[in-house]
């Protein structure tokens, strides 16, 4: 078990044979960035780093948390209770049976790091490393299904994938009524390949999509970018 510190003082109890923090989530917590006092829905979300992070920077925003695996779901609950935030919520369930867990059109946001890889594609290490990391129980459709069912009119679905996958993704969202708005790539270095794209999707969103410049984490010389050290240190807090 590690103990990762987040933004805002927030500490998170993460265990290493589940998934270790990483960019992925940081970025996705400071783009998602909710309207104060609004309410998000975490599809899949482990021990509970993206709802603390978006909780450390708006207490007053109404979170619930959907995780699959028991015991990541038991952590997320501590980890939100530990630092304060004992009015949100963490559901024990099926993101595939959204239905039966949340009712329809009851958040503005939701929000989600899923697995990027296909099922089987990487050897198995532990059953819950491969439902972190596969599509095994949570194939793009699947995500944009759930999303669509939860969202009311013109709210938010903001996820991390791969670029690679983009075109399936795009495809995916459209299927769900959820039109992309916004698209911001992110690379490690300036001369690097694009590393992860972030998405905000608007249920019966119209026409017209952002994409800034690609967000660089670092520098040549290995030294964090004004952008990467104005995510990473968010409110006094620090993750570098």
């Amino acid at each position: 078990m590690t103990e990762e510190y987040l933004w805002n003082g927030v500490r998170m109890q993460n265990p290493e044979d589940i998934f270790r923090l990483s960019a992925d989530s940081v970025v996705l917590a400071d783009f998602a960035a909710p309207e104060r006092g609004g309410s998000v829905c975490d599809l899949g979300c482990g021990a509970g780093a993206l709802m603390l992070m978006l909780l450390a920077n708006d207490p007053t925003l109404r979170a619930v948390g959907v995780e699959l695996q028991p015991r990541a779901a038991e952590l997320a609950r501590n980890n939100l209770l530990q630092n304060g935030f004992a009015d949100s919520r963490v559901l024990t369930g099926d993101l595939r049976d959204i239905r039966a867990l949340l009712p329809a059109n009851s958040f503005r946001h939701v929000i989600s790091n899923p697995p990027f890889f296909p099922a089987d594609s990487l050897p198995p290490k532990s059953k819950a490393l491969e439902l972190a990391r596969t599509e095994k129980a949570c194939t793009p459709d699947d995500l944009c299904a759930a999303a669509s069912w939860l969202l009311s009119s013109g709210g938010h679905f903001c996820f991390v994938h791969r670029p690679e996958r983009l075109a399936e993704l795009i495809v995916c969202l459209d299927r769900h009524r959820l039109a992309l708005k916004r698209m911001h790539f992110v690379r490690h270095h300036a001369g690097s390949r694009r590393a992860l794209v972030l998405l905000d999707a608007v249920l019966d969103g119209g026409v017209g999509l952002s994409c800034p410049d690609d967000l660089i984490l670092y520098n040549d010389d290995g030294t964090p970018t004004a952008d990467c050290r104005r995510i990473y240190h968010q409110e006094g807090g620090s993750l570098l």
